[in-house]
């Protein structure tokens, strides 16, 4: 199957601003984007792309829904071939298996920190539990503004820089390809990457460690400017103060299941709830 970016689909204002976001992400990688619609029942109230009421009920609103969301992709992102499609089951094992055909899936988040009950009942969540690619979770409010630099703005030009690119790095177990989708993220947005890892103290050769994990992906990707820090304490609480400035936060979960089932892990899962900016996490082993 061609490498596309996937959008997960349900009519919320979450999933409409996924699907923005994936369609700029499209843009970046110059590949198609898919929109799908998981699941049989029956989508969110949704603002049609071209104003018209939405249908009464006993109307196939999903069927619309592609239809309208597909129109005003293709019309905004002009660059970008989109297709759309409705698929039939259960809506985390499809979004899982997208996932898995896709070059990152990305997926509408409430921030899931409101309510234990919202956050342990997540589809999203229980979808990036289980993708083996990576999966972007994005709020409403992040549909582009809060990316950019919109403070070094000047009148000048229809773009601004983007924000760094934030890395949760565990230097017990750094894995290459968290490190390579947060380089990459940052080399397609030509801004900087900020490096956060976060431990009980600190060690006297942390700084040495950092240099011997980044130093061959900053020769890899030598245009990007990388700045690493090591905190003490826990890493969540620093990467969501990170997520206040930047326009990517990148973490790592392991692909082994534990007792109780697949889960994301401690600071991911910290993350996803709390963090401003939309977060990217990279399944690894």
């Amino acid at each position: 199957m061609p490498r596309t970016v996937a959008v997960g689909l349900d009519g919320s204002y979450e999933s409409l601003a996924a699907a923005e976001w994936a369609a700029r992400e499209a843009v970046m990688y110059g590949i198609p984007l898919r929109v799908v619609y998981a699941g049989e029942q029956q989508p969110h109230d949704y603002v049609p792309f071209a104003g018209h009421p939405v249908p009464p009920p006993g109307v196939d609103r999903s069927a619309r829904l592609l239809t309208e969301t597909k129109a005003r992709l293709a019309h905004r992102h002009s660059g970008v071939r989109v297709s759309a499609e409705q698929i039939a089951g259960p809506p985390v094992p499809v979004l899982a298996a997208v996932a898995g055909e896709a070059e990152l899936l990305v997926l509408g988040s409430r921030g899931l920190g409101m309510v234990a009950g919202v956050l342990l009942g997540s589809v999203a969540l229980a979808v990036v539990a289980r993708a083996e690619r990576p999966v972007v979770l994005v709020r409403a409010e992040e549909e582009g503004g809060q990316e950019r630099r919109t403070e070094a703005f000047d009148g000048a030009g229809d773009t601004t820089p983007y924000r760094d690119v934030v890395l949760g790095l565990d230097l017990r177990a750094p894995d290459g390809r968290v490190l390579e989708f947060a380089f990459d993220a940052a080399s397609r947005r030509a801004t900087g990457l900020r490096v956060v890892h976060g431990g009980e103290a600190a060690a006297d050769d942390v700084e040495q460690r950092l240099a011997d994990v980044l130093g061959p992906w900053q020769d890899k990707y030598p245009g990007i400017e990388v700045t690493a820090e090591a905190v003490i304490g826990d890493a969540g609480t620093h990467l969501v103060d990170a997520s206040r400035a930047a326009s990517l936060v990148v973490v790592g979960r392991r692909g082994r299941e534990g007792s109780l089932g697949p889960h994301i892990g401690p600071v991911a899962h910290a993350v996803l709830q709390h963090a401003l900016a939309p977060v990217a996490v990279v399944a690894h082993d």
